[in-house]
């Protein structure tokens, strides 16, 4: 393990922003490093030309960005809801330079063509919203894709590095249930359930989220003195 200090790279959801990490980023720091982008087409983040709406292109924009700025330092992934599935994308371009991926309210692996349909209908209104209706209603249907969805056991198979997957015991987006189950596909994988916690515990919950996440940061991630 590297003496240099951890950055860990935090990657919001869907129609999310990075400021949601604040509550967990104020616990957190100055113990460890933290940044928290508004994701391309996000919050006040413009998309470069080029950067097509897909989770691999997304992955390979979170890769570069978060190797960039940790300088050689070690690196800890963590995603939250969509953000889990570029979280994954990038796992893969990152190298020695990643000790540990978190997925936090993410999970699925199984494709179900009914609540898909209709939730890429009910997002392609909420992607009104967004400054970059492009970016999002694109995410949203490349994620949701049954080679996509399909892909994601195959992905998380092939983790090389510890992963920490967190479920809210209240979340109705993302269940612990499904949470669990692509958890299952990883090589050395640890669930935490959250008590009383929905799909946003890094905003409501952030206290209990520490407390889980910090003591397996320090396994995975702490620094060599």
């Amino acid at each position: 393990m590297s003496s240099a200090l951890p950055l860990l790279v935090m990657a919001h959801g869907w129609l999310l922003r990075g400021r949601l990490w604040q509550p967990l980023v104020r616990l957190l720091e100055p113990r460890w490093r933290c940044w928290t982008p508004d994701l391309p087409g996000y919050g006040q983040a413009r998309r470069p030309q080029g950067l097509r709406p897909t989770l691999p292109a997304y992955g390979s924009w979170l890769a570069a960005e978060a190797s960039r700025r940790a300088d050689g330092a070690p690196l800890v992934l963590i995603g939250h809801s969509l953000g889990g599935s570029v979280v994954l994308h990038a796992s893969e371009q990152l190298g020695p330079q990643l000790c540990g991926v978190v997925l936090i309210g993410s999970g699925g692996g199984v494709y179900q063509r009914r609540p898909f349909l209709q939730l890429r209908r009910v997002g392609r209104l909420l992607a009104l919203t967004q400054r970059d209706r492009r970016a999002a209603r694109g995410l949203l249907i490349n994620s949701t894709q049954r080679q996509a969805v399909a892909d994601l056991p195959r992905r998380v198979s092939q983790l090389s590095v510890p992963s920490l997957w967190i479920a809210g015991s209240r979340d109705r987006v993302m269940q612990p249930l499904y949470v669990r189950h692509l958890a299952g596909f990883a090589p050395e994988h640890q669930v935490e359930v959250l008590q009383g916690a929905g799909h946003l515990p890094m905003r409501d919950q952030p206290g209990p989220l520490q407390q889980v996440l910090e003591p397996w940061l320090q396994r995975v991630a702490s620094p060599r003195s």
